[in-house]
């Protein structure tokens, strides 16, 4: 699964620099007919210095020309800003797949370290249960040995 997103994310980056280029071009080209615009907007070959009827159609099929490629920048911008959210909706499923994982990883860490401590708490347990029975067996062998020693004595006094 990590692989395929990995995929798909490496294959939207030289879409998005197409797309990059082709967002300049398209401007570049405005940028043109703006400059093709303002000269026939300054045309003014009518009888005095005034405006034609032709000049204004002329300067209104700039104006559209105009409208269409900033239509088509648009447009442009639109596919950029899918791509962008696709590649942020692909990153965000990585870091959540990433998260689970690694809260998988802490449960069983926390396992195994609970299991550790049963094992450390049974093995304290086991020595002081040794511990009793030293001390037993030393002070039931002392005992033993000092009643051993009274008896001995009593009975080399008779």
């Amino acid at each position: 699964m990590y692989r395929t997103l990995l995929t798909a994310v490496l294959a939207l980056f030289p879409l998005m620099g197409m797309a990059q280029a082709k967002l300049e071009t398209l401007l570049s080209e405005r940028d043109k007919m703006h400059r093709e615009w303002k000269v026939s907007e300054s045309k003014k070959s009518g009888i005095f210095g005034n405006r034609t009827k032709k000049d204004m159609i002329e300067t209104n099929e700039w104006m559209s020309r105009i409208i269409n490629k900033d239509n088509q920048i648009m447009d442009e911008l639109r596919m950029i800003n899918e791509i962008e959210k696709t590649e942020i909706t692909y990153e965000k499923n990585d870091y959540k797949f990433i998260s689970q994982k690694q809260e998988r990883e802490i449960a069983i860490l926390k396992r195994a370290l609970a299991e550790k401590d049963q094992v450390v708490e049974a093995k304290r347990s086991d020595k002081r249960t040794y511990e009793w029975t030293t001390l037993i067996f030393f002070l039931g062998t002392s005992i033993f040995a000092f009643l051993y020693i009274k008896e001995r004595k009593i009975l080399k006094g008779l």
